[in-house]
């Protein structure tokens, strides 16, 4: 059912715990299975991850895309990990069940509620990111028609 990175990130997660005066912070949740994911992102002068730490309350797989993410972003630049979409968490670890995609989403956006949180704290614009919604499925029910 799950593959064996996504059970490695499970049981070994990679960059857990909290940055003490993090550049930026996101925290989203998904009120549907109660996951909640934190990310926070230590960036320096240059707009380059210098670290990056997640904290997860939620199944196997919110934990593995959010150790997962962790380790696509560490070292990229801003722009970089703006790229970092669900698609690319879920093909690094090769795959997820249909049932657990939303915590690969889940991840992305924590990823993009962390930049969001940077961008306001420094008065900068990021290209092509937009303010992120605190629960994933927020306007699900008006796209549902």
């Amino acid at each position: 059912m799950y593959s064996e990175k996504v059970m490695d990130h499970f049981q070994n997660p990679r960059n857990v715990g909290e940055i003490e005066n993090a550049s930026g912070v996101g925290t989203v949740g998904n009120a549907k299975c109660g996951d909640i994911m934190r990310i926070f992102l230590d960036i320096d002068e240059n707009q380059i991850i210098q670290d990056v730490k997640f904290k997860t309350f939620g199944c196997g797989a919110a934990v593995a895309t959010s150790s997962m993410a962790t380790e696509l972003v560490k070292g990229k630049s801003v722009q970089e990990a703006m790229q970092v979409t669900n698609k690319a968490v879920m093909e690094a670890l090769d795959g997820l069940p249909p049932v657990k995609v939303h915590c690969s989403l889940l991840a992305e956006e924590a990823i993009h509620a962390a930049l969001w949180d940077y961008a306001q704290k420094n008065g900068i614009v990021i290209e092509g990111l937009s303010q992120p919604k605190s629960d994933i499925h927020d306007g699900e029910e008006e796209e549902e028609y």
